[in-house]
């Protein structure tokens, strides 16, 4: 949305337009604006008004104007219509000409022209900002919750942070006196842009917040999508550079070299909050069983222990780290007035050290690992709360916090499974092996009810399959789990790693009846028999025989290979 051309007055800007004419000569002057995006750097040194000028068929394609009106220099950047849409629709100049739409325009001709354009602009840098989104948040980005300020303040941001200069034309914005208004104009052409988005399926608003389609969110999950989107980057960087007021530019740094060491300064990301920038991850959420909480959260495990389990900020809090190896594990217990509560508290940290090396050669051909924290951070909170709305039960997710790499959940009380494995095999007694079987046996199924979703949970040793006080079968840790992942592996390792922990002096009797009680298990929910035979290839085999010992490794795969005799 454009403003009223308050920094020319009338006389003015006739004596401006009269320029423009002049140069579009016979062709058509097809619209014209003052441009917010660079104005504030060049002001400090000397007045200088910049134009953006679009003519339709204009020859030379681009050329930059100077004329001094009294006390005023005018820089009029003439563009070709036809030059000046590309840039719009596609990036064809890195946005070095269209970016001027981004900030407060002042309308000189042909504002329905300009609003259009602005529009069609902002539509396609926000569809190119949820693309991002998704590809940095592969598996959270279903459940993001989206508001509109983000996609301003990402676009500007990310102008400034290839093309530095930009940044004090956002400082001027947000901290003059019609700041707020300066902003909304800003702010509704992404509105109206996220609005059309909406009717293409892009996206669907609720509430104020936006979410991204799960078909939307499906197609821009590929290599070449980010192939493509680090090439627009280096585009704009490259353009935004080269054309326009570039020259201009380093001619007032030359005069005010203050101003640089200042622009310099202000890029950090404490400086850009003391001067009133928002971080653009303050308006995309992640939800929570505690509410909804943004992305840029920063706050130490005891601060989220006091935000979310007591309100009493004098409640006493003990942190005691109760293991993990490839993470920081911590159960955190808060009292106040005789009042007391638990929670458990996961650091992801990135896995390039040598603990996880071994995993990775084994594996290598059967099955790939996320490494990075923020990757594993982000499995694990979105695929807990799919599987949480579809009725599992996990442990709920209620706070985290991607910065500081921590995630708060539910702190869940009853027996892991690795226990009842150990039981059933070494067991003489029938009627307590009847009941650990048919746990065993649930688990099955709730594996099949899982898959059934399309979701593999990527790490499923016994251990991570607790049975609650009430019988539950709760599933954890979903730090490896995915939409559309490898259902056969959830199948292998489960009891391929439940025999790593079984005697060798197992009967084969008891390791093949805990096998085909899983397996049937699973074939009860109708899945397809193929994903457990294929858990008994030695694609799969391979990858544990070097921690569970031969003839229990060929009992467990020779049930899975025969499975077809268990279908119910």
């Amino acid at each position: 949305m454009a403003q009223s051309p308050a920094c020319l007055d009338k006389k003015l800007t006739e004596e401006v337009l009269s320029f423009c004419r002049h140069i579009a000569g016979p062709c058509d002057l097809l619209a014209a604006c003052t441009r917010g995006d660079y104005a504030p750097v060049l002001s400090l040194t000397k007045t200088v008004i910049q134009v953006l000028l679009i003519i339709h068929d204009f020859q030379p394609r681009l050329m930059n104007y100077v004329k001094v009106f009294g006390v005023n220099n005018v820089s009029v950047l003439a563009v070709d219509e036809w030059v000046f849409e590309r840039d719009v629709e596609r990036g064809f100049l890195g946005e070095a000409l269209a970016g001027a739409l981004t900030f407060p325009y002042a309308v000189l001709a042909n504002e329905g022209y300009l609003h259009q354009q602005e529009v069609k602009l902002k539509k396609r840098l926000a569809t190119e900002l949820l693309q991002r989104l998704v590809l940095d948040f592969p598996e959270l980005s279903y459940e993001l919750r989206i508001r509109p300020e983000y996609f301003m303040y990402e676009t500007m941001l990310t102008r400034s942070r290839l093309f530095p200069p930009t940044f004090y034309a956002m400082i001027s914005l947000v901290r003059k006196g019609d700041a707020e208004e300066k902003l909304e104009c800003v702010l509704h052409g992404f509105l109206e842009a996220l609005n059309k988005l909406e009717r293409d399926g892009v996206v669907c608003s609720s509430m104020g917040y936006f979410r991204i389609s799960k078909h939307f969110a499906d197609k821009s999950r590929s290599v070449t999508m980010r192939f493509v989107d680090f090439f627009k980057t280096g585009q704009r960087a490259l353009f935004t550079s080269v054309l326009g007021i570039f020259p201009q530019i380093l001619d007032a740094f030359s005069q005010n070299k203050e101003l640089l060491s200042r622009i310099q300064k202000t890029l950090n990301e404490d400086s850009r909050a003391s001067l009133g920038i928002q971080d653009p991850q303050n308006y995309v959420f992640v939800p929570t069983a505690s509410g909804l909480v943004p992305l840029a959260n920063r706050v130490n495990i005891e601060a989220f222990a006091r935000k979310v389990l007591s309100t009493d900020r004098n409640a006493r809090v003990k942190v005691e780290n109760i293991g993990g190896i490839l993470n920081d594990v911590y159960l955190v217990e808060t009292s106040s007035e005789g009042r007391c509560a638990k929670a458990v508290v996961k650091r992801f940290r990135d896995w390039s050290n040598f603990k996880w090396f071994p995993l990775t050669l084994w594996s290598i051909g059967t099955r790939s690992f996320a490494v990075s924290g923020l990757s594993r951070l982000e499995r694990e909170c979105a695929i807990s709360q799919l599987l949480d709305s579809n009725g599992f039960a996990v442990p709920r997710v209620l706070h985290m916090s991607p910065n500081e790499r921590l995630v708060v959940m539910e702190y869940v009380e009853g027996e892991d499974l690795g226990k009842i494995v150990k039981r059933v095999a070494g067991s003489k007694s029938t009627v307590g092996t009847k009941k650990d079987l048919e746990v065993v046996e649930r688990v099955g199924k709730t594996f099949a009810q899982v898959h059934a979703l399309d979701v593999a949970l990527g790490d499923t040793k016994p251990e991570n399959i607790f049975v609650g006080k009430e019988g539950q079968i709760y599933l954890m840790d979903f730090e490896q789990a995915s939409r559309k992942g490898d259902k056969v592996w959830d199948i292998a390792e489960f009891l391929y790693y439940s025999g790593h922990d079984i005697s060798p002096f197992v009967e084969v009797g008891r390791l093949e009846q805990f096998a085909e009680t899983f397996v049937r298990g699973y074939l009860h929910g109708g899945v397809d028999i193929g994903v457990v035979k294929s858990a008994g290839n030695p694609k799969y085999t391979k990858v544990f025989s070097v921690f569970t010992f031969p003839h229990i490794m060929f009992t467990l795969s020779n049930v899975c290979r025969k499975a077809a005799r268990l279908k119910v």
